[in-house]
């Protein structure tokens, strides 16, 4: 049985219709073969496997067709038969192959040869491919006939350099560059190919194939060729593609940027070493990773590329590339994708390839240590998208003005603090809980309110425990308050869980954000023991390690004791006021000071002739004496006691903040406890 053709004799284009991807050349040859205004020299430029010798055949046939020069060759006359695909040829039509007779002397036999009339055609035509081979004594041999030949003679020129072709040649001709063929054109070419073969091929094998093609039709005919001849009952699948043509699997290119993505070093080297095992070539890695970046370059500046063509891939990777393009900032990508092409540049020479491919790598993790522009604007994208959290919006350009809490109305830069009456009382946001009052009950429970922004007199020696204004509302002057930061704690347990496992385990079962500022962040744990194990394991470095890769914030870490601490709680829950542990002032609170407009909060204090009598608290003396039971402490030599067993100071917990009481009075005790302050204490003796 006789091997049939190759595909891309096969399927050899026979009409000027039929060539795709030329229009520009194809649409003005037919024209001027409708109009009968054929050139006597014709000059087919462009990249291998394009068309130019294809084309140049189908021009001799549409000038000797029997009803031409037409636009589109009959195929029923003997000339067109003779040129069709498969034909055996007209001799009235000579190709010269340039590359093996491009001397002077076949310049000179072949103009001997040219004044002959045609033997059956109306015209001789001579298709010279590879054109720039031709010497330069050659051309200057061919000049005079080329510039004046016989009626009956056409030249046709084919190169891939024509500026190789000499000038007094090239003035004499009709030029025509022709292009690479554009990617989804030659998909859709050969799937409609494929298609006629009765051969199926996987949607996402397409873009290899024609990837690997580089725009020849030609080459990429011929690959396609060789997958059908590998191909299973299961058709071209993308399993056979990669492994045949060498490209990186999907799966390989997703986990490393995925890695890139987290920041995670491990996972990023893991996928260098299952390269560098399976025996493919790290270069080859290198650029479809460049490649990949690029993608996700073009889906960050354009969301719908792959829905409107500007990307060809198929819809399931198409989702993948734009959840992935969402994981980085454009500088971020941009930084990326240039140290992946630098250093493929570098990719040249005895250099190691594995070793380049970690130390790109390793600039790609690693923007910390990049002072460069690109490497600044890496971090800034870091910060940003921790910034971007709901309710809020990145800020790329610093603001003197502080970020005020959802609801606050705006004002003015801070001011010298001058005492001055309100106009009126603000009042209270509605959604904001009841502001504390400065004589609390004692079952209740101090609740932080935020901090109107209309401007207060300065504090009376009545209130002047009152904890220092902080900037918007328990803000950070940094933008991030307890709120976002509570809400990128998932996010910072991910990152301490890649540095140590003890610390994750720790914090994701005990701990919750108590409060942050500029310099600090608190951690509030449940109990004694657990902040005893946060303490003395090296967790705070862990933890401060983690806010600076995640939030791009330098904190130092504090521990506190706190029962009430809900790790796992909703983020978006107004923030608590957190007892200070042991060791700690009550100034350490910092509880949002009260509303001006409740009645019962301890306001500044107002001139005499207006401040309205301070109100006055009726306490039940029994329920007194109950609380100072509950509370009082009985000290002996060596114990402590809570209306409870005697337990020994040298056994105490030294984290427990119950374990010690300072040798406080009740009263003493309640103000540090809850924050409150007996006004007057009634007796009924």
């Amino acid at each position: 049985m006789e091997a049939p053709l190759a595909l891309y004799r096969r399927y050899r284009p026979e009409t000027f219709a039929e060539v795709i991807g030329q229009e520009h050349v194809t649409s003005p040859l037919r024209t001027a073969l409708a109009n009968n205004r054929v050139n006597h020299a014709y000059l087919f430029s462009g990249p291998r496997g394009c068309g130019k010798t294809t084309s140049a055949r189908i021009l001799a046939r549409a000038l000797n067709c029997e009803q031409g020069p037409v636009a589109d060759p009959c195929g029923e006359c003997r000339s067109c038969r003779d040129l069709a695909r498969g034909g055996p040829g007209s001799v009235d039509v000579i190709e010269i192959d340039a590359a093996s007779h491009g001397g002077v002397d076949d310049a000179r036999d072949l103009r001997e040869r040219a004044f002959f009339a045609p033997v059956a055609s109306r015209y001789k035509v001579y298709i010279i491919d590879e054109a720039h081979m031709v010497s330069t004594q050659g051309f200057n041999a061919l000049l005079k006939l080329v510039e004046e030949p016989p009626p009956h003679l056409k030249f046709i020129f084919a190169t891939t350099e024509p500026e190789k072709v000499i000038g007094t040649i090239r003035s004499r001709t009709h030029h025509y560059p022709f292009r690479l063929i554009p990617p989804r054109l030659l998909s859709a070419y050969l799937a409609e190919i494929c298609e006629k073969e009765g051969v199926r091929i996987e949607p996402a094998a397409l873009p290899l194939v024609v990837r690997a093609g580089g725009g020849s039709a030609r080459d990429t005919l011929s690959i396609l060729d060789q997958l059908l001849g590998g191909a299973g009952d299961d058709g071209v699948t993308y399993q056979l593609a990669t492994g045949l043509l060498g490209f990186t699997p999907d799966a390989l290119l997703d986990e490393v940027v995925d890695a890139f993505a987290a920041h995670d070093g491990s996972t990023v080297f893991g996928v260098v070493d299952k390269v560098i095992e399976t025996g493919q070539d790290p270069r080859r890695f290198t650029e479809d990773l460049l490649r990949r970046l690029r993608d996700l370059v073009i889906i960050s500046a354009v969301p719908d590329a792959p829905a409107t063509g500007l990307i060809d891939v198929p819809e399931d990777q198409a989702d993948r590339l734009v959840a992935q393009s969402a994981r980085f900032g454009r500088s971020d990508l941009t930084r990326a994708a240039d140290l992946v092409a630098a250093g493929l540049t570098e990719m040249r020479g005895a250099t190691a390839p594995r070793l380049l491919l970690e130390l790109i790598c390793a600039r790609v993790l690693l923007p910390g240590a990049d002072d460069s522009t690109a490497g600044v604007l890496a971090r800034l994208d870091r910060l940003e998208r921790r910034v971007a959290i709901e309710g809020g919006a990145p800020s790329t350009t610093p603001t003197a003005t502080p970020t005020h809490h959802p609801g606050a109305q705006q004002q003015a830069p801070p001011a010298p603090k001058a005492p001055q009456a309100p106009p009126s009382p603000a009042p209270a946001p509605a959604a904001s809980p009841a502001p504390a009052p400065a004589v609390e009950p004692r079952d209740a429970e101090p609740v932080a309110a935020p901090r109107p922004p209309a401007p207060t007199p300065a504090p009376t020696p009545t209130t002047a425990s009152t904890p220092p204004e902080e900037p918007a509302a328990g803000r950070a002057t940094g933008g991030l308050g307890l709120v976002e930061v509570r809400r990128l704690w998932p996010d910072l347990l991910e990152a301490v869980k890649r540095k140590r496992r003890y610390t994750w385990i720790l914090l994701s079962q005990n701990a919750q954000v108590a409060a942050v500022d500029d310099k600090s962040l608190t951690i509030a744990l449940v109990n004694a023991g657990a902040r005893s194990s946060f303490v003395s394991g090296g967790s705070e470095e862990i933890l401060r390690q983690a806010a600076i890769d995640v939030i791009g914030q330098d904190w130092r870490i504090e521990a506190i004791v706190d029962p009430s601490a809900q790790p796992g709680a909703d983020p978006a829950s107004e923030p608590r006021v957190v007892r200070p542990a042991v060791g700690q002032s009550p100034a350490a609170e910092q509880p949002s000071p009260p509303a001006a407009s409740t009645p019962s909060a301890a306001a500044p204090e107002q001139p005499r002739e207006q401040a309205a009598p301070p109100p006055r608290v009726v306490v039940d003396p029994e329920a007194v004496a109950n609380a100072r039971g509950a509370i009082q402490t009985t000290r002996t030599p060596g114990s402590v006691s809570r209306g409870g067993p005697s337990v020994s100071d040298d056994d105490a917990d030294r984290d427990d903040p119950d374990a010690d009481d300072g040798n406080l009075a009740g009263a003493e005790l309640l103000e540090r406890e809850l924050g409150a302050k007996v006004i007057e204490e009634i007796r009924h003796d």
